[in-house]
């Protein structure tokens, strides 16, 4: 069993209609769900790509917008947790535990982007030499604030960055070591709201977002590429949940 603190390990569909956000990630990405049993409450549905189970659905408490959710990988959920509210995180679940699965909190940073913090009792999914189709490729932090944003990841995670020069502006790559741990950038509209957007790998960009559109989700940001990076797309699932698809570019 291992660990890695500073990766992003674990993603969460926070929902109001779980049957529904199933059909339509199944039919999208051809995953399929798992009921894992969970002590004192209903079975967690865990995602499954392939082999690999990669994230779960919740129930959505009332109020909360239908959203993906980020889990951060961390030594100590609690000791992280008071580390972020220290340096200026707003607290949105204490730490707690899910059964004998492991301990959870949800925050959002100084900018408003929220996030959970993790740490597994089972271990984290191991690094891969390359993702496979179907799975978490990127993560990403857009923000109307990205410096406030990279003094509070870089302070309270231990996150070095790189910088890449954008037409909107500065990207960040945040980092750990060697290894590229997410993106941070300013929000490229000043009324979008900050938020974590998780990219999944797709074989095919454009016919991903047409199948997403036949599905009824909304395409916000359709087919385009970046150089040396991929092909990616954005769309809203018929949730209202905010998601993008990625081609890496061929190496």
């Amino acid at each position: 069993m291992s660990h890695l603190p500073g990766k992003f390990v674990w993603f969460e569909h926070v929902s109001n209609d779980i049957p529904k956000a199933r059909g339509f990630y199944e039919t999208l990405f051809g995953w399929h769900t798992e009921a894992m049993p969970m002590p004192g409450s209903d079975p967690y549905p865990v995602i499954h790509n392939g082999g690999a189970g990669i994230g779960g659905y919740s129930k959505a408490p009332p109020g909360v917008p239908n959203q993906w959710l980020s889990y951060l990988s961390v030594e100590n959920v609690d000791a992280s947790y008071k580390a972020a509210l220290a340096a200026g995180a707003k607290s949105l679940m204490a730490p707690m535990d899910y059964g004998s699965a492991g301990r959870a909190a949800t925050l959002a940073d100084p900018t408003g982007g929220t996030f959970s913090l993790w740490k597994s009792a089972l271990g984290d999914p191991a690094e891969t030499a390359e993702t496979p189709v179907g799975a978490w490729y990127w993560n990403e932090l857009s923000t109307q604030d990205d410096k406030k944003a990279l003094a509070f990841y870089e302070k309270v995670f231990g996150f070095t960055h790189d910088e890449m020069p954008m037409p909107q502006g500065t990207y960040y790559v945040l980092k750990q070591g060697d290894k590229m741990r997410g993106g941070l950038c300013k929000a490229m509209d000043a009324s979008t709201p900050p938020m974590w957007m998780q990219y999944v790998k797709v074989a095919d960009c454009d016919a991903s977002a047409a199948k997403a559109k036949s599905l009824g989700a909304r395409v916000v940001v359709p087919p385009s590429d970046i150089p040396t990076v991929g092909r990616f797309a954005m769309f809203i699932d018929p949730q209202g949940a905010a998601l993008a698809v990625m081609k890496p570019a061929a190496a």
